[in-house]
């Protein structure tokens, strides 16, 4: 998400903020300063709210992280959204421990928080405020701080427990998966439990749309979306497991100079398949000329302009060797159309998304073929 603002780092994990973070701050604002009619003071009350609530957030995002690094896999950052919080991690495991540790991580901090604010609840005398919940979240712009501190032990129960609920990306939906991965393989799981959320996210949405409550829908949605998403990602990883770069890169790729004119790469567009082009000086590979950078260069430059002027010099390079699946997350992370294939500083070829697509859909169509012959004879 490159669209963010790094606020701080810990345990080598950058927490950043994306730039349309303060529209819930504003949102805020106007909810307990305007609609609620509190003001000045209700308005800087709603922020301040806002921001705690954030931050339990990022504290629940890195009970995901930590247990991650526990196992040993990356945690890139932390971003937080106007919709909450996410932790990139390089790659769930499909150890179904893991992904369960993972996955319990996240609501496990909030509910030791919520525990924490309840004995301070009590401690004070407060307790009192946990038997109407409703109304404290109803009426928390007018709170002291004993109220406050009993918002915190809500916000923190509900949290933990929405994240509970059994639907990707939600956290329940992840520990539904990594139940379901000790009984089925992998992909059975990820579709079991996808399908599972999806159809929690249609009675949500109903429930919602009745009620009137549209933000609810967006986030039925939301679900209805991740599940899907969830689901093809494991397909996509299924189909690619055993395949490497070398399996699809092309190896007739033709290179351009720094010195050709942006005319050349045109020419060669309409030549033949290729849009893409590795730039290379002799056999150094000095730059890239995707069809999108391309299009953008004519846009403001004339085709006679220099492909080394316009061409990307800050590229990502790939070995041949490398896990086809590990190529796409790259591809994902970098937002390129092209990743020049590179092997002791020599170019040997181009992977494209345009070959990622190729080589998995032939994939899935051997995958499926295999599994049709499978039943076939264990139906004899």
């Amino acid at each position: 998400m490159g669209q963010s603002i790094r606020l701080f780092t810990f345990r080598g994990i950058a927490v950043r903020m994306h730039l349309t973070f303060p529209l819930i701050l504003v949102w805020a604002a106007l909810q307990f300063g305007v609609f609620a009619g509190g003001g000045w003071g209700g308005a800087s009350f709603g922020i301040l709210v806002t921001l705690i609530l954030f931050s339990i957030v990022i504290l629940h995002e890195f009970g995901h992280s930590l247990a991650a690094q526990y196992y040993g896999i990356e945690v890139k950052q932390i971003v937080i959204l106007p919709i909450g919080g996410v932790a990139q991690i390089a790659e769930i495991p499909e150890d179904p421990k893991q992904e369960f540790v993972i996955a319990i991580a996240g609501p496990a901090v909030n509910f030791v928080l919520a525990g924490l604010f309840s004995v301070v609840l009590f401690l004070t005398g407060a307790g009192s405020l946990l038997a109407d919940l409703p109304g404290l979240l109803a009426n928390f712009s007018k709170m002291g701080l004993g109220a406050l501190v009993g918002y915190l032990f809500a916000a923190n129960l509900l949290l933990g427990l929405f994240n509970l609920l059994p639907a990707f990306p939600m956290d329940g939906g992840r520990i539904l998966r990594s139940f379901l991965a000790t009984r089925m393989s992998y992909p059975a799981a990820t579709s079991t439990a996808a399908g599972i959320g999806q159809a929690l996210a249609l009675l949500m949405g109903l429930w919602a749309f009745l009620q009137g409550d549209f933000f609810l829908v967006l986030v039925a949605i939301f679900i209805f979306s991740g599940a899907n998403q969830e689901r093809q990602l494991v397909i996509t990883r299924s189909a690619l497991a055993d395949l490497k770069v070398r399996d699809a890169y092309s190896r007739d790729a033709v290179a351009i100079s720094p010195q050709d004119p942006l005319q050349r790469a045109i020419e060669l567009t309409l030549a033949g398949f290729q849009s893409d082009f590795p730039v290379c000086d002799g056999t150094r590979v000095v730059g890239l000329l995707t069809h999108s950078r391309l299009v953008e260069a004519l846009t403001g430059h004339g085709v006679d302009r220099l492909v080394g002027e316009v061409m990307e010099r800050d590229f990502v390079t790939i070995d041949p060797d490398l896990d086809l699946v590990d190529a796409q997350r790259v591809f994902a992370e970098t937002r390129t159309d092209a990743l020049p294939v590179i092997r002791s500083g020599q170019f040997l070829g181009l992977l494209t998304n345009r070959d990622l697509m190729e080589i998995y859909r032939l994939a899935t169509l051997t995958q499926r073929s295999s599994q049709a012959l499978s039943r076939a004879q264990a139906s004899r």
